[in-house]
């Protein structure tokens, strides 16, 4: 598969977030070849006017070199919010490296969202920015079913580069997401994870949009023993199996000595080891308090 890869530029780079997890967001690409089956941010298509399959283009941002970065100084910096920011075509174009080295010395806090371990070519560089936080999505144990599902690196490459993070005292999350009922081992992967992070978020699998009819069509063919699961959840609206699968995995985490939050806002506690297990199953109806209770701590309110 080819991907059209085009240049692009832009007024900016860092926009003003709706996330609770930080003030900015940046994305210096648009698109992502990764082509994640269940991603959130294949919505982007409706304003980029791309024709082609999401996964299949990708328009590298060129932006006017920021100039007084030190007005970003305590601020939080999202790195990836809808895009993989070391994505393939960094490699050569090193537009994430870019924003890095401007932004280096501003004091901002960066938080960076990937699949790939491309990001360990900028260890040194990421090192040098207060409370740096580095995160890789995990959902699954199983190549195949990762293969399936998307074209990063293998999950064995994830876990090493988190590894080198870890060990170098870069704060790291495990993001397990998102957790494909009746297929995702949480427990399994936390196994894995709990040497290398410091924090495990978990998140469910949400369907909504062009992807929803997809991953129930790869369900339907691939695992038709979960098709009466998949149908009870995402066209019934059936909450059962993830109030079961969160008192599963308290038990789970009480038994490994391992903390265990609901729907906690943790995106600014301190990292801890053995990590913090934190649950936002239904985000939907967190990132509403998530967002005014972040708010309300930068303010200095709470």
């Amino acid at each position: 598969m080819e991907v059209v890869v085009k240049d692009v530029e832009s007024k900016g780079v860092l926009s003003k977030s709706n996330l609770p997890v930080s003030d900015y967001s940046a994305n210096p690409y648009i698109g992502c070849s990764h082509g994640c089956a269940y991603c959130y941010a294949s919505f982007m298509k409706r304003f980029s006017g791309h024709l082609e399959p999401w996964g299949e283009f990708v328009d590298v941002k060129h932006w006017p070199e920021i100039k007084d970065s030190r007005k970003y100084e305590g601020k939080e910096v999202f790195i990836g919010s809808v895009t993989d920011p070391y994505q393939p075509v960094e490699e050569e174009r090193e537009r994430t490296r870019a924003l890095l080295e401007q932004l280096q010395g501003s004091g901002c806090r960066i938080s960076i969202a990937t699949k790939s371990d491309l990001v360990l070519r900028d260890l040194d560089l990421i090192k040098t920015f207060p409370d740096a936080r580095v995160s890789w999505s995990v959902n699954t144990l199983d190549e195949e079913f990762r293969e399936d599902m998307d074209r990063a690196a293998s999950i064995e490459r994830r876990l090493a580069a988190m590894k080198v993070f870890h060990d170098a005292g870069v704060r790291t999350t495990c993001f397990i997401s998102p957790i494909f009922p009746g297929i995702t081992d949480v427990a399994a992967i936390i196994r894995r994870a709990r040497d290398r992070c410091n924090l495990v978020w978990l998140e469910n699998l949400n369907l909504r949009g062009a992807y929803k009819e997809e991953i129930l069509g790869y369900i339907a063919r691939k695992r038709p023993d979960l098709t009466s699961l998949y149908q009870a959840i995402y066209r019934k609206g059936d909450r059962g199996y993830w109030m079961l699968l969160d008192e599963e995995i308290r038990r789970f985490a009480l038994g490994e000595g391992l903390s265990y939050l609901r729907n906690d806002d943790s995106f600014t506690r301190p990292f801890e080891d053995p990590p913090v297990i934190v649950n936002y199953f239904f985000h939907e109806e967190v990132v509403p308090r998530a967002k005014k209770g972040s708010a309300g701590r930068r303010s200095g309110s709470i």
